[in-house]
């Protein structure tokens, strides 16, 4: 059973107590990320969590990482489009220690400027390594047509610009203002127990003073068909076709799922069907869906032959053409609830699974619904449902494609010609 608390100062925790497993995860939440930021800071998120390993002020950065690693465990950190998290696994003997050290390095950087100049270079790097990835950047080019002048359209790592430009006091003045009480959420599943977790959590963060959460500019969409045909000389072409879809809590989200999972989800999907069991057009094929707090995307992905690029997006929009206009027959809509439904099961089998579904669904919507719930509102999802939002979501004015490859101008005169459904 999920169990929450909320500190004076309005800090939440949550826990799941998992008996049977050998592992405790846990995870310290901050509710910000790219799209609270702007165009001269772009990037600051992601570079304030990677100087959050570089040592605090209570450990240095070799002392972060050995003393956790050296007891067997691992720790990580990422940044999104909302949130940034530090979490941690480690053996249930090992958790006071390792919580200290995750709570020090992300509530206490020191931030120091030698080595915010040593770690500029490799967020630089990692900027050149995706920008030389086509089946990465493709993505990044997406993320621009479907939230242009917003943002949500910006790289996360930032530009090369922005990320030479910030300094230490850029990045601690930011964390002021967002690692603070109203923003953060705490995590943890394993074999733990709730009131203690909670004790020893607030030991360290109920001397936060209360705050409110901060808030980020909302997406206003203005639909208009869009696309990005950049010229690149790779092997295959890579597609990224995207639709402006369902923000998160959103009561279709169920219905979303079981289209993604009907038309490229898995090995029996429609696309991979499509694409690469009957003509042997891509190896890389598949669907994806994005949620968040006021938005959403629904995505089509693939890397073609370069030969094939316009018959291999006439395929998939004929498939999404087909989604719209006629129904799944039962067996189908069947196998998708029930993949939907393994996979969620298999989702949450793990203690860091659980720690980071806790917070996911904590700070997005600030209440975690239970696998029973899911269900419940999954077992209401009709075959008609699936039809009606494949209508409001795959349509004319919300196309957005992104394709990296090596166009001729005959190729973007011919791709253009037939995105529309």
């Amino acid at each position: 059973m999920y169990k929450k608390t909320v500190l004076s100062n309005g800090i939440r925790l949550a826990t799941y107590e998992m008996s049977h497993m050998k592992s405790v995860s846990f995870g310290v939440w901050f509710g910000v990320g790219g799209r609270f930021e702007n165009k001269k800071n772009s990037g600051i998120s992601h570079f304030l969590e990677h100087m959050c390993f570089k040592g605090s002020k209570r450990f240095t950065g070799t002392q972060v990482k050995q003393l956790i690693e050296g007891v067997g465990g691992s720790l990580n950190g990422f940044t999104s489009e909302e949130c940034t998290c530090y979490l941690a696994k480690v053996l249930p003997k090992y958790l006071g220690k390792s919580f200290t050290i995750i709570s020090d390095m992300s509530l206490n950087p020191l931030v120091d400027a030698k080595e915010l100049n040593r770690e500029r270079f490799v967020i630089l790097e990692e900027i050149r390594m995706y920008r030389d990835q086509p089946q990465s950047y493709v993505h990044e080019l997406l993320d621009e047509l479907l939230w242009p002048q917003h943002p949500l359209g910006m790289n996360l790592a930032g530009t090369m610009d922005t990320v030479k430009n910030l300094t230490s006091r850029d990045l601690l003045s930011f964390k002021k203002k967002f690692y603070s009480a109203g923003n953060i959420v705490i995590t943890a599943a394993g074999p733990i127990r709730h009131n203690k977790f909670v004790d020893m959590a607030a030991k360290i963060f109920a001397k936060l003073p209360k705050s409110s959460k901060n808030d980020f500019i909302r997406f206003s969409p203005k639909y208009k068909k869009s696309d990005s045909l950049f010229y690149k000389d790779t092997e295959q072409t890579h597609i990224a076709l995207g639709f402006e879809a369902l923000r998160k809590g959103h009561p279709d989200s169920h219905a979303l799922m079981l289209i993604h999972i009907i038309l490229g989800a898995n090995m029996s999907s429609r696309l991979f069907d499509e694409l690469r069991e009957k003509r042997g057009l891509a190896y890389a094929i598949g669907t994806h869906v994005k949620r968040l707090k006021d938005t959403g995307a629904f995505i089509v992905h693939a890397g073609v032959d370069n030969k094939k690029l316009t018959e291999a997006i006439k395929i998939i929009f004929n498939q999404l053409d087909k989604m719209r206009k006629t129904k799944v027959n039962l067996s189908e809509f069947r196998r998708a609830k029930d993949f939907y439904l393994g996979q969620l099961t298999f989702g949450l089998e793990q203690t860091m699974d659980e720690m980071l579904y806790m917070g996911e669904q904590m700070l997005s919507v600030d209440k975690i619904k239970t696998q029973r719930q899911i269900i419940k509102e999954l077992n209401k999802v009709t075959i008609d449902d699936l039809r009606r939002l494949a209508k409001d979501i795959f349509c004319e004015e919300k196309i957005n494609l992104a394709v990296i490859g090596p166009l001729s101008e005959k190729n973007k005169i011919e791709t253009k010609k037939i995105i529309s459904l």
